[in-house]
């Protein structure tokens, strides 16, 4: 029996092939690029002398493969590249995305090359990024799969030479691996022989969006409590991953939550960043457009940021709500409709922290919190004050004190494991995204 494409023919009937669809792209994981490695605020990092030598010449002729959660899933993803804070161009090759099985291993058959522009390699000048092609997830049969949730992939991909001064994530709080230096290109393996150094950094790689019609991304954007210092590590416990769960469980593949921390991130300062990086990287002023605006279909915002303006930069309240005040304007006009939700900021009395435990801190943080209830330029107002602090004390709880990460009794600025559940738990989901 013939086909009914040879009878068609044989008819001359012409078939046309259906017009496939535009990718619906949502932003499903981000790693704010932060500065030029080693300036940052790592934890738990192994030694990566043995893997970098020199910060200067960067990495070189090797690989890396970064570990990251997707936080929602599609038949097709793509992968954004940073060179922002390189004083050299990087060239790319032969990057891979896969399915992680355990440690640097793959699942066997899930790893698929990465093109840009239709090639496999791509270079990048200093101060630029690049977006991938689109790549099929073959193993990706049904987007809402609960077997793929919190699965998590793993990104390869090789420099070619020096690259120079890496740009980087120092607060990963999540174990990837490297090859080592003139090693070559080992992306496409599946096994582990090939990446004997681990990291607790991301490198190169700040953003990763997926097929994913109907979903809408949702920004949580601030300092060290939301990048999760003192969570623990590879146990995706910050208040965002807790806020994450909580959205999924409630509202399925309707919001992708991303994390836009960056550990000593600061409103409005530092003034100098560009000429003496420092390790909370750029302001939230002037990481905007990067971090918020440039990705792929946002339309709500959370931001609990303003401690490291007064405990590390020495600024004034005033100085740190007009920086706030700013960003709002500028995000309204730059995302039409967009919802704004304030964090207020958490205690960080008598902290072991620097000058973070001081009485005039306190005072800061009050006065700066009593802005965000009276300003009227917010969607809503989070109440992490309330959640974290107890009010005997005016410290975190006891219970929210020791570090989840290293082990110790904390410094009383960063919440543990359990701070960080209790704040995920304080975001009323349902009058702030319930309604559509």
């Amino acid at each position: 029996m013939k086909s009914s494409f040879a009878l068609a023919l044989a008819a001359g009937i012409a078939f046309v092939a259906p017009a496939m669809a535009a990718p619906a792209w949502v932003s499903a994981w981000t790693g704010s690029a932060h500065g030029p490695y080693p300036v940052g605020n790592p934890t738990a990092q192994p030694e990566l002398k043995f893997a970098i030598p020199s910060p200067d010449a960067g990495a070189v002729d090797q690989s890396f493969r970064l570990i990251i959660r997707p936080d929602v899933w599609g038949k097709q993803t793509r992968i954004r590249l940073s060179n922002a804070f390189g004083d050299k161009p990087v060239t790319f090759d032969d990057a891979y995305v896969g399915l992680q099985s355990s440690g640097s291993m793959l699942v066997p058959h899930t790893n698929h090359g990465i093109t840009f522009g239709g090639k496999r390699s791509v270079t990048v000048a200093p101060g630029g990024s690049v977006t991938s092609d689109l790549v099929p997830l073959g193993f990706v049969q049904n987007a809402a799969d609960p077997m793929l949730a919190n699965r998590k992939l793993a990104v390869s991909f090789h420099v070619v030479g020096e690259t120079g001064k890496l740009t980087w994530h120092a607060k990963a709080l999540t174990t990837s691996y490297l090859s080592g230096p003139k090693t070559g290109s080992h992306g496409g393996e599946d096994g582990e022989a090939s990446y004997p150094y681990s990291t607790t950094s991301w490198f190169f790689l700040d953003a990763l969006d997926m097929d994913a019609p109907g979903t809408e991304a949702v920004v949580a954007f601030g300092d060290s409590i939301t990048d999760g210092t003192a969570s623990t590590i590879n146990g995706d416990d910050r208040w965002v991953d807790v806020f994450s769960r909580r959205m999924h469980a409630k509202f399925g593949a309707r919001y992708s939550v991303v994390n836009e921390g960056i550990g000593g991130n600061m409103v409005s300062g530092p003034d100098d960043y560009a000429t003496k990086p420092f390790a909370g990287g750029p302001s939230a002023l002037d990481r905007l457009q990067r971090d918020i605006m440039s990705l792929a279909h946002v339309r709500s915002v959370i931001w609990l940021e303003g401690i490291n303006d007064f405990g590390n930069g020495g600024y004034g309240v005033d100085r740190a709500s007009a920086g706030v005040r700013t960003a709002v304007e500028r995000l309204r006009k730059s995302i039409p409709g967009v919802k704004i939700y304030m964090a207020l900021l958490t205690s960080s009395v008598n902290s072991t922290n620097g000058g973070y435990g001081a009485p005039a801190i306190e005072a800061k943080r009050l006065a700066y919190n009593d802005f965000i209830r009276k300003a009227g330029i917010f969607d809503g107002i989070i109440d992490f004050d309330t959640a974290t602090r107890d009010p005997a004390t005016g410290e975190l709880k006891a219970a929210f004190q020791p570090n989840s990460s290293t082990g110790g009794p904390g410094d009383r600025l960063h919440p543990n494991r359990a701070g960080y559940a209790a704040m995920g738990q304080a975001i009323d989901i349902s009058s702030m995204f319930g309604k559509k």
